[in-house]
């Protein structure tokens, strides 16, 4: 199965040159750094920052350089800072083309749990609401299953929702699954993960259609 490097790294395969792109907290942070070279690609980070680049190597952080989790990163040339006032009308203005987010919970509908576990202590959800009511085009990056070996894909959201029927497609440590009007899809498998436990580790129906073929990273 993929770690989580190698699922920012199958997620980078769906950039396209041209795109403005928000990475949210936690894996889809880690796309920045798979970026197929030529590509431009412009990362938008609702702090307010236009251009982010990679991380930096060890030694070369600067503090002033940060993303929306409060890392320290790079800027391309040309990169842009602003208030995350004018970052936010870029996002309700429908400017972004693609949104990766992490989550803890989707549904076969394509809702998304992403911000909070009830009795646990939150900042508050963040730019999660607006990225998913606004965004053309949402991929979740997440772990297929929980720490107990729950599934993370359910056929009703069980934690409070972010954003209702909003997610286009998953990419896990396991799988690639699209969200269909018929529910997930299983479109690619990690290397070496078979169909079956694919299935087994998903709580609701996945569709399986012909033979699935292996991701290639």
């Amino acid at each position: 199965m993929l770690d989580k490097n190698g699922i920012a790294k199958r997620i980078a395969q769906e950039l396209k040159d041209g795109m403005y792109v928000n990475l949210g907290i936690g894996i889809p942070t880690l796309v920045a750094n798979y970026i197929p070279n030529g590509m431009r690609v412009v990362l938008q980070s609702e702090n307010g920052l236009l251009g982010m680049g990679p991380f930096p190597f060890e030694g070369e952080e600067d503090a002033d350089w940060i993303n929306a989790g409060k890392q320290t990163v790079t800027a391309i040339k040309g990169a842009s800072l602003f208030s995350s006032a004018e970052s936010f009308a870029m996002i309700r203005g429908g400017h972004v083309h693609l949104t990766v987010l992490g989550a803890m919970e989707v549904s076969e509908q394509g809702d998304i749990a992403n911000w909070k576990i009830p009795g646990k202590m939150v900042k508050g959800m963040g730019g999660a609401m607006d990225l998913v009511a606004s965004a053309k085009h949402i991929i979740v990056a997440m772990q297929h299953v929980n720490k107990a070996g729950q599934s993370k894909l359910l056929k009703q959201c069980e934690l409070p929702i972010t954003g209702v029927k909003c997610v286009k497609r998953i990419v896990s440590e396991l799988a690639v699954i699209d969200v269909t009007p018929q529910g997930f899809k299983l479109i690619e498998r990690a290397p070496g993960i078979s169909v079956e436990h694919i299935v087994q580790s998903t709580a609701a129906n996945l569709i399986v259609d012909g033979d699935i073929p292996e991701m290639v990273l």
